[in-house]
């Protein structure tokens, strides 16, 4: 089973994170490598393509693969992951309300000319207030539907990170005219749930350079409304 615990102490802030942040697949989707650099525990997130780039990444860390997250179930975010699932043995983590998309990675396939990658379960569901632990670093989840109904982010306050898949972007938010989409949600989530983070947290968007919350509060022209 995943490490989920709920009720999981905060990290000490002189936990080290290991954190590397690089585009895979055709639509340069913004993978992360977590890891704790004591315990050499990891995390991979969007593991959307490129899978041999991810394996070397754990290696060169000397990182033992415990979780894969996805923040939600758009081919170019978890098109690697059940590659990734079956090298490893590492369990794969998303929100259960995106099952609906699950079940159409044949037609997101299509639409992108890419390996459809065949049926993909999840083995555990990830749900607003969980936290994942990677060693000693803890990562909340918090669930923000609008770009798809179980698009996630995850918050690790020690690390003044977020991990905002593609929910908040660097001027933009995620296009909500896809299944399962919403913009009066999606303004929702970032409003209620992403603002309200300390100015200072980094966001790593699913595509695109990283920015910060107050740069996104003050300047981001959707949010201005």
């Amino acid at each position: 089973m995943p490490k989920i615990d709920s009720s999981a102490a905060p990290s000490s802030p002189k936990e080290r994170m290991i954190h590397e942040i690089f585009p895979v697949g055709p639509l340069q989707c913004n993978c992360s490598v977590i890891g704790d650099e004591n315990t050499h525990e990891a995390l991979v997130i969007d593991p959307g393509d490129d899978v041999e780039t991810i394996l070397e990444i754990l290696q060169k860390h000397s990182l033992r693969l415990t979780q894969i997250v996805v923040t939600h179930a758009h081919i170019d975010h978890i098109g690697g992951a059940v590659k990734l699932k079956n090298l490893t043995g590492a369990p794969l983590l998303l929100n259960e309300n995106d099952d609906a998309l699950l079940k159409l990675l044949d037609v997101q396939a299509s639409w992108l000319g890419m390996k459809n990658p065949g049926v993909v379960s999840i083995d555990s569901p990830l749900r607003e207030g969980d936290t994942l632990r990677i060693g000693k670093l803890d990562a909340s989840v918090i669930h923000t539907p609008g770009h798809t109904q179980g698009s996630i982010c995850l918050f690790l306050a020690t690390q003044n990170t977020l991990i905002a898949g593609d929910t908040l972007f660097q001027g933009s938010i995620g296009r909500t005219d896809l299944p399962g989409g919403s913009f009066e949600q999606i303004i929702r989530s970032i409003h209620q749930k992403l603002l309200v983070l300390p100015d200072a947290t980094i966001v790593v968007p699913g595509h695109g350079p990283s920015t910060t919350i107050q740069e996104e509060r003050e300047r981001n022209p959707f949010l201005q409304r």
